[in-house]
């Protein structure tokens, strides 16, 4: 299982990286539909980007990959909140609900529930 844990965390830091840098402009126009504010962007963004970073380091230091992967789970959360409250399709829910999903997945293989 801990092989399946470093795959996931590879999976959610890379695509995290892959959409808050490479495509930034798809970021900037979902949180004006939104209604989220600049400020909003950037603190999520670069949280984001620093919990991705948490999490390569912990393919090295697994200590620390549980705080960071229950924090990234609360973005994609909201996240997901956020695409329900402006009804987006499921096109557009599908990478945070899958992300979202390995994070619980990383989270409990951490906490050893999943042997």
């Amino acid at each position: 299982m801990e092989k399946l844990s470093l795959i996931a965390q590879i999976i959610v830091a890379v695509s995290i990286v892959i959409v808050w840098v490479f495509r930034y402009d798809n970021i900037v126009k979902e949180f004006k539909q939104y209604g989220l504010s600049d400020l909003t962007r950037t603190m999520v963004g670069s949280a984001k980007i620093a919990l991705a970073t948490l999490l390569v380091a912990g393919i090295w230091y697994p200590s620390l990959v549980l705080i960071p992967t229950v924090l990234m789970a609360i973005l994609m959360i909201s996240a997901q909140y956020f695409h329900f409250k402006v009804n987006n399709p499921w096109q557009k829910r599908m990478p945070s609900l899958f992300l979202l999903v390995l994070c619980i997945l990383i989270a409990a293989i951490s906490l050893n529930l999943i042997a």
